[in-house]
């Protein structure tokens, strides 16, 4: 019976029975060593990521296990390529996807200020305070940030004419990444990009219009933003010309073949006339499809799957280009920018189903013949297409991410236009407000709001620190300055440009954004504490 210290009972019959199976072969945490644990873990994870905030952040480099390196300062991505072990690091792994699904930027953010709180929440435990009481604190504590927010957000113009304030919204995002040395251009594209989908009226971004395409070689400064859809394909015969204008498009999603006996029987072709006549009735099937395409009226045909050398030879004399084995997305969003419909079958083209554009071209780049095809000016000009050059294929994906955060902001901004500023600014007005609404609690909670509000502080402090200032005395200041000047957009001067102030700096952050980290850490950050029994195998040792 020793075996199984208190997980056997007896019932009223004293027949013994197990409650917990393998319950020494378990590793169970209970309690504060539970919690303990867990934001051990989450700061372990926390400080891994704290050195790539802001605009002088450091990159990370992972490799995968089979060789693939990715370097990026993305918090969101550092942490997916992370090979995270511990339960609670997983948590914080969700945590900066969720954010970069909501919003798509401050996914670094979000995971140092989660760390921070776990960090102000473990010295609160050692106080002797009840976990459920530090994390009703939490919440209430982030409520009074949220409206403090609210109340320091300015309205920010948003309008197709006036682009202005949109680049520099960009150019923040951009600030802390691998490509600020093309920031202007690359914060022009990314708002051209949006505004030419966004529907203002409705206040909504449709990013499957938006299509970012990355080709190795060249400079960064030669991305360029295309009106139209670029696929990396070619036209299916180099003698086929590389330049169309005022082009009909075909779509087909059915392939330039024969028909195929639908039989499970062989088809024997015992004599040579057999065989000339089987081929005869293919070319004449052929020649058939592509004059249905050429009936329609189309100059171009664009094919989903592939067709054989004799179709392609036929297709170039009978003067009809064509592209062949254009993916299902690229398909779909060619369709969309040239107005056309896919066909399914050649019996069902006709002319209304066509989609058009003003011009169809071939990009090559250099000298290793690398092409591309435009098209561009379509009839929906709504379909746009980022194309991204680099030095290195991790080059390109990082600038590619990069965009996508720009791109997300921009986004946010025309769904709700307003803005706080940047530069740990808003953080620090918050963290005011919070130990100042601390001060006229009376109960326990008063000490969950004062670590709340030490733990805004953190990135503030983290920019300072990787901007390499003197952390704590720059903070110090500039609280002092806020608290006179009562003015919130004073912030950690990161570029050293002499100026604390993030309105002429225009340093900005979306609103959304700014609360959606608050919310979702502290939301993380009470989950965790609420949790106060892990059982595990004995084998997984944690982190």
């Amino acid at each position: 019976m020793a075996a199984f210290p208190g997980s056997i009972a007896f019932d009223e019959f004293g027949r013994p029975f197990i409650i917990l199976r393998d319950q020494e072969n378990q590793r169970r945490l209970v309690g504060i060593d539970a919690l303990k644990s867990h934001i051990l873990a989450a700061q372990q994870i926390s400080s891994t990521i704290r050195t790539s905030l802001g605009p002088k952040g450091l990159d990370k480099m992972l490799v995968s296990p089979d060789g693939d390196v990715t370097v990026t300062n993305d918090g969101a991505t550092i942490l997916k390529n992370m090979d995270i072990d511990h339960q609670i690091g997983k948590l914080l792994v969700q945590l900066s996807q969720s954010q970069d699904d909501e919003i798509g930027d401050g996914t670094t953010g979000v995971v140092v200020l989660a760390g921070a709180l776990l960090e102000q929440a473990g010295a609160l435990l050692d106080r002797g305070i009840h976990p459920i009481r530090i994390a009703d604190g939490f919440e209430m504590a982030c409520q009074v940030a949220v409206e403090h927010l609210d109340k320091i957000a300015e309205l920010f113009p948003v309008s197709a004419d006036n682009i202005e304030p949109l680049i520099k919204v960009a150019k923040t995002t951009l600030g802390s990444k691998i490509i600020n040395k093309c920031h202007r251009q690359m914060a022009e594209i990314a708002v051209k990009a949006v505004l030419a989908v966004a529907d203002l009226a409705q206040k909504d971004v449709n990013f499957e219009l938006i299509k970012v395409e990355g080709k190795v070689g060249g400079r960064l400064e030669d991305t360029i933003l295309v009106k139209g859809v670029v696929i990396d394909k070619t036209m299916s015969h180099p003698q086929m010309p590389k330049e169309l204008k005022d082009v009909k498009l075909a779509i087909l999603t059915c392939p330039f073949e024969p028909p195929k006996p639908k039989t499970k029987h062989k088809l024997d072709v015992t004599t040579v006339e057999g065989f000339q006549e089987l081929r005869q009735y293919e070319q004449d099937k052929f020649k058939e499809m592509v004059d249905m395409v050429k009936k329609a009226g189309a100059t171009l045909a664009i094919c989903q799957w592939g067709f054989d050398d004799e179709a392609n030879h036929l297709l170039l004399q009978q003067n009809l280009p064509a592209v062949r084995w254009v993916g299902g997305p690229e398909i779909e969003l060619i369709a969309i920018a040239t107005g056309g419909r896919i066909v399914p079958r050649f019996e069902e083209l006709s002319p209304d189903k066509l989609g058009s554009a003003g011009l169809v071209r071939e990009l090559v780049f250099g000298t290793t013949k690398d092409r591309m095809l435009v098209i561009e000016d379509c009839s929906n000009s709504r379909a746009v297409t980022i194309l991204v050059r680099g030095g290195n294929q991790m080059l390109v994906e990082e600038a590619k991410r990069s965009l996508h955060d720009a791109l997300c902001v921009i986004r946010s901004l025309v769904q709700e236009p307003r803005v706080v500023y940047g530069g740990g600014a808003a953080e620090i007005a918050c963290s005011l407000a919070v130990a100042q609404q601390a001060d006229q609690l009376a109960s326990l909670e008063q000490y969950a709001f004062r670590a709340f509000a030490e733990a805004l502080e953190s990135i503030p402090l983290a920019l300072a620190e990787n901007s390499g200032l003197s952390a704590i005395h720059v903070l110090g200041e500039i609280k002092a300055k806020q608290v006179a000047s009562k003015d919130p957009a004073l912030g950690i001067d990161c570029m050293d440009t002499g100026n604390i102030n993030m309105r002429e700096q225009h340093v900005i952050e979306s609103l959304k954004s700014k609360r959606q980290q608050l919310l979702l850490a502290t939301q993380l950050v009470k989950m965790i504490l609420k949790i106060d029994d892990v059982r595990s195998p004995n084998d997984s040792q944690g982190l």
